[in-house]
């Protein structure tokens, strides 16, 4: 993986070991850069696919923050086309965090073009996919493909490589399910109406 860094504090040594474990975007150059924010820090990447460039983007000065990330919708009952966006917060304590959720959210970008030949802006299953695997040790294609599904929304992302997929779906769908069927009564304010 090519990497170039414009950040001080991570050199891009620092950054190779970060993203240690995610899969590579072949024929792409990572660059790093300082994000200057005016009010709070938020996260912030792009793909480039002229230039063949993924920019990672890390607040400067890093203070821990919080974000709020869709990852699928459910159609509500009722006249016309209405959605609930089912959604996570995250907190990044870490630049390291926020360097694995914007390359997995890039790199889901990168797949859906170069690999599957699709449109890449399905932006809820490029969240889903960083979501489901930026805390994760390795992660490979497959698990890609299981984002695509929308399979296990609420996936134990500090599971052990080893453990066996088709039992931590069924775990996950049953939080994921029971999360929706009690998320009005437990916590209004998380599922977002449009």
């Amino acid at each position: 993986m090519r990497i170039a860094s414009r950040v001080g504090a991570l050199p891009a040594a620092t950054v190779r070991q970060h993203l240690r474990g995610l899969p590579e975007a072949q024929g792409y150059k990572v660059v790093v850069k300082p994000l200057r924010y005016r009010h709070r820090p938020h996260l912030a990447a792009l793909t480039d696919f002229g230039e063949h460039l993924i920019v990672l983007q890390v607040p400067v000065p890093f203070l821990p923050f919080g974000e709020i990330v869709p990852y699928a919708a459910k159609r509500a009952p009722g006249k016309g086309i209405r959605f609930l966006w089912l959604s996570e917060g995250l907190t990044f304590r870490t630049p390291r965090e926020v360097l694995r959720f914007c390359y997995c959210h890039e790199w889901m970008h990168w797949y859906l073009r170069e690999r599957l030949g699709k449109a890449s802006a399905a932006e809820t299953a490029c969240d889903r996919f960083a979501l489901l695997n930026y805390r994760r040790r390795v992660v490979r294609e497959t698990d890609a493909e299981a984002a695509l599904r929308g399979r296990g929304a609420a996936v134990d992302r500090g599971a052990p490589a080893g453990r066996s997929v088709t039992a931590s779906r069924s775990r996950a769908s049953r939080r994921l399910r029971s999360w929706v069927v009690g998320a009005r009564s437990r916590r209004p304010w998380a599922v977002r109406r449009w």
